[in-house]
């Protein structure tokens, strides 16, 4: 069973005191409590393993009775989805949790010119999770707001000209700027970086890349709004396999549908073999990197 977690339990069972306080959260939640009667504590990976997995709707009821607060800094409240579903509903401290990332990712250094392409509107994430990435790295930046269609032409020359070394977004909003300059004629010569998070890469956007600015390269993350930022890949990784972060204990199952278990003592959210509704698979990238990776295989949520 240890096998199917991303972990070894030499390297997880030391940190399993996390997974035992959302355990404890979990039981305070009288809707969940009955779910955990009979599980004693957890500590070891097979005791994790015999716990029942925790779904969209459950989380959202123990964040509803738990409300949780930060110890330092504001309680930044998120939410994602909501088109097939209730929205999913996350927690995050200022800084959501980009310090752990940026200690093992490193896509942006103190010269480049970063253009932070997330929406900020509608109680979405991405783009402060960027705005953390990016203090962290020291880069200057440039915010975007709503841009209307005609307005994407000015932009893009604005940004040719400014020398923009990285573009971040998702892959949809990506495709629409990229899009846009090849069909416009517009280059971005200095553009090296392209970071994504939020959905799938899409194989187009490498055609487009190969017109606008053909040094450019993708760095992409992978997570949730529940769970955070969860792994990242590198240009020498395929596009649909991620590095797991060591504070993110993932467990496949055997119709590889994904859970995840939070090591972060910072993490508000009590995620305990929480299902995200993707599937994967554990693999060895062809980075070369020898820790063991996740790959993608997409959604299979049961709402409909």
């Amino acid at each position: 069973m240890t096998g199917s977690f991303s972990l070894s339990p030499q390297a997880a069972e030391p940190r399993l005191d996390v997974a035992r306080r959302s355990l404890e959260r979990l039981r305070s939640v009288p809707a969940l409590a009955p779910r955990y009667a009979d599980h004693g504590k957890v500590l070891t990976l097979d005791d994790l393993a015999a716990l029942p997995p925790l779904v969209k709707d459950d989380l959202n009821v123990a964040l509803a009775h738990l409300r949780p607060r930060a110890e330092h800094g504001a309680t930044w409240l998120f939410q994602s989805g909501g088109s097939t579903g209730e929205p999913k509903v996350g927690h995050a401290p200022t800084g959501f949790y980009m310090r752990g990332v940026h200690d093992r990712w490193r896509p942006l250094g103190r010269d480049d010119v970063f253009v932070n392409g997330w929406g900020a509107g509608r109680m979405w994430g991405a783009h402060f999770l960027a705005a953390a990435f990016a203090d962290l790295s020291g880069c200057e930046v440039i915010a975007l707001g709503s841009v209307s269609a005609q307005e994407y032409g000015d932009w893009l020359s604005f940004f040719a000209v400014r020398g923009v070394t990285a573009f971040g977004g998702t892959p949809s909003v990506l495709r629409l700027w990229f899009a846009h300059a090849r069909q416009a004629g517009i280059r971005l010569p200095a553009l090296r970086k392209v970071l994504w998070l939020g959905e799938a890469w899409h194989p187009q956007l490498d055609d487009d890349l190969a017109e606008v600015a053909p040094d450019a390269r993708r760095w992409g993350m992978f997570g949730s709004t529940e769970t955070w930022v969860a792994g990242t890949n590198t240009p020498d990784c395929p596009a649909d396999v991620f590095h797991l972060l060591p504070e993110q204990l993932v467990h496949v199952d055997q119709d590889e549908l994904l859970d995840f278990t939070t090591l972060d003592p910072d993490m508000l959210n009590p995620v305990l073999r929480y299902r995200t509704g993707d599937a994967g698979r554990f693999v060895t990238c062809e980075c070369g990197s020898p820790d063991r990776a996740l790959r993608i295989l997409g959604r299979r949520d049961s709402v409909v």
